[in-house]
């Protein structure tokens, strides 16, 4: 039975990616003796992932009843109704797309992952929330050897495509052709890992170079396809920065903001030979890959998923009245209104 003054957490999800971000800080949360519980959307991805254990709200009257004192979402909204702190967490690091820092009036509380973003929204701020640098909760796992990842590795050089779904970012068209004759090579292995929000036409083009030397991986957690990897293939996504951070090498095909420590291709015939060179780098591109880390997140130590809850923590206590009140946000309150069918103001 629950004990009265046990904690409620409540975590916000839509799509699959959330679960790498939330799963260590429900761990957290739970070793504390606090509860939490889901809030995911009707029909959207992410339902698909629960798990049997966790405990999901499905109404906003069940929301409200049970008054978390923080909602916690990796996305760009959340729902102003909902009780408790407002709480983003990030669904990944800076990648050279656009927008990416914007304060969207709907967060109490932004848990920045490193220097970079913590510099970019203390610019941005506008008063009506706090930026506190945590760390980012996902890669809690990424630094410790994780249980399945020994189900993706091969004695083989293993190289991951994991592209991003923007229309005018993506990759998956331009490299198919490509892709499809290295698989070919029985001295590689490929794994490809799609983005939760790629169009069907492009799933069904992946699945079908499925062969003994390409993998089709289907799966709401990135980190154990991270770890067996040995080089990342992308375009503009944020999984190139957490590759990153173990030291290894991404090749990116036509990326937006091309930095010192990618391999950066223009044309898909370059591909095969780029891989190449990523799997025998010089020491001079290993030490631009390096100092990247050190200042996009430069914590190894497994302990993110604290600093946030100390981070709530604080502001929790302190409450809400040394900051700005936030804008109306008439347009975005209301969308979010209508997509959950709540129509109150409150």
């Amino acid at each position: 039975m629950e004990q009265k003054n046990t904690e409620h957490y409540l975590f916000y999800a839509s799509l699959s990616y959330s679960f790498n971000v939330l799963r260590p800080l429900q761990k957290a949360i739970e070793e504390r003796g606090a509860r939490v519980c889901w809030f995911i959307p009707k029909d959207s991805e992410a339902e698909h992932y629960l798990l049997p254990q966790d405990e999901r709200l499905t109404t906003i009257g069940a929301v409200k009843r049970y008054n978390a004192k923080a909602t916690v979402a990796p996305g760009n909204v959340i729902p102003d109704f909902f009780p408790g702190l407002k709480v983003q967490v990030f669904h990944g690091l800076n990648s050279g797309k656009k927008n990416r820092v914007v304060i969207r009036n709907l967060f109490d509380l932004y848990c920045t992952l490193g220097p970079i973003a913590t510099a970019l929204f203390s610019e941005v701020t506008n008063g009506t929330c706090e930026i506190v640098e945590t760390g980012w909760s996902k890669l809690d796992t990424l630094f410790t050897q994780h249980q399945q990842t020994q189900l993706f590795t091969d004695s083989r050089p293993t190289i991951l495509y994991a592209p991003t779904f923007s229309p005018k970012l993506r990759s998956t068209y331009d490299l198919l052709p490509e892709i499809s004759r290295l698989s070919q090579r029985s001295d590689w292995k490929w794994l490809i890992k799609l983005h939760p929000k790629a169009l069907k036409e492009e799933v069904e083009q992946y699945k079908a170079l499925s062969n003994e030397n390409l993998t089709f991986v289907e799966t709401s957690d990135i980190i154990p396809l991270l770890q067996a990897s040995d080089v990342l293939l992308s375009d503009t996504s944020s999984v190139l920065s957490e590759f990153a951070l173990l030291n290894k090498v991404v090749v990116t095909y036509k990326n937006r903001v091309p930095q010192p420590w990618m391999m950066n291709i223009t044309q898909a015939e370059q591909l095969e030979s780029t891989i190449e060179q990523a799997l025998a780098p010089s020491e001079e591109h290993l030490n631009n890959i390096r100092r990247y880390a050190s200042v996009v997140h430069p914590y190894t130590d497994g302990k993110s998923s604290e600093r946030i809850l100390t981070a709530i923590d604080s502001l929790h206590k302190r409450g809400l009245g040394h900051l700005k009140p936030k804008p109306l946000n008439l347009f975005r309150r209301l969308k979010l209104r209508k997509q959950l069918g709540y129509y109150h103001w409150h």
